[in-house]
């Protein structure tokens, strides 16, 4: 079972940034990447990166502010957020793609160009706030 603990998460005025944080007990082989929810939203993929080489995958909204990086030596994977806008106001997750669809019954599935599309192993999430 992995075990994933998000940090970094606070509030900021719309434009500033923050940096969050995912420590992994076991690093994935294949994928890892960030899904955020919003009040009353469905849980969406942010970021994701192949923990095998550089190639990352974004969503749309967040395309050009939003960085993911990994330190593979310390099983921790990054999420740089620069030019918040209020509408980055959600819980953010840090997630591992899932050795099969059903590993993980919340898990979710979320179309990248990484071949890797079903994730799960929840962490606890870090709140991200931003204000206009």
């Amino acid at each position: 079972q992995v075990h994933l603990v998000e940090s970094g998460g606070g509030s900021v005025r719309a434009g500033g940034s923050l940096r969050l944080s995912c420590e992994a007990s076991v690093y994935s082989s294949s994928c890892m990447a960030w899904f955020r929810q919003a009040p009353g939203k469905e849980r969406e993929g942010v970021a994701a990166i192949y923990t095998g080489g550089t190639s990352t995958h974004y969503a749309n909204s967040v395309k050009g502010r939003f960085t993911v990086s990994q330190d593979k030596a310390k099983n921790t994977l990054y999420l740089q957020m620069n030019s918040l806008k209020p509408e980055d106001t959600a819980i953010y997750y840090c997630a591992a793609e899932l050795p099969h669809a059903g590993d993980d019954p919340n898990g979710a599935y979320w179309l990248t160009t990484l071949g890797c599309n079903n994730f799960g192993y929840w962490g606890q999430g870090t709140q991200v706030t931003v204000s206009s």
